[in-house]
């Protein structure tokens, strides 16, 4: 049975404001903040493996998400295919996830200027870590977690188009 103190999914998807004051709770209580960022576009095995990778990082894990203006800037107007209101309940649906915040810009710099986490967590499908030079200059570190070769929304939609073409 769920404990009764675990947030809904709808209470983890948070604005900026709220956030600010969870964490001020939560650092006066002594406990670490982990930062993640990404599209999340379709939920597949390679978030989910980074995303509990990220939680095990620091005592509460904050999950940043483009929204669909951001996700079109960033991959072009085929994208989203999942709109942000249901990809942040996904992502917050996650026992691994305390809070989801939606952002528009294309890198979540903003809001590691506002939250300074103690761990930058970003997926192993990148070497450069957008933010790292911020979390870095006052304190906190930045990790790579493991990649799941193949593992992407990007190949995900390759994969339903190739089968779309070949009528299967």
């Amino acid at each position: 049975m769920a404990e009764a103190s675990r947030a809904t999914t709808a209470a983890k998807v948070i604005s900026a404001d709220q956030l600010l004051r969870q964490l001020a709770a939560h650092r006066q209580a002594g406990k670490s903040i982990a930062f993640t960022n990404g599209c999340f576009d379709l939920l597949h095995v390679g978030h989910i493996t980074m995303l509990e990778e990220a939680a095990r990082t620091a005592d509460i894990l904050i999950v940043a998400m483009n929204s669909d203006s951001s996700v079109r800037s960033l991959k072009g107007a085929a994208r989203p295919i999942v709109n942000e209101c249901d990809r942040a309940h996904q992502i917050a649906a996650l026992g691994c996830v305390d809070y989801v915040i939606i952002f528009d810009e294309d890198t979540p710099i903003r809001l590691l200027q506002m939250l300074r986490p103690d761990v930058l967590v970003k997926g192993g499908t990148t070497e450069h870590i957008v933010g790292r030079d911020i979390v870095e200059a006052y304190g906190g570190r930045a990790i790579t977690t493991s990649a799941i070769p193949g593992r992407s929304s990007t190949a995900l939609i390759s994969r339903m188009q190739q089968r779309i073409d070949a009528g299967l």
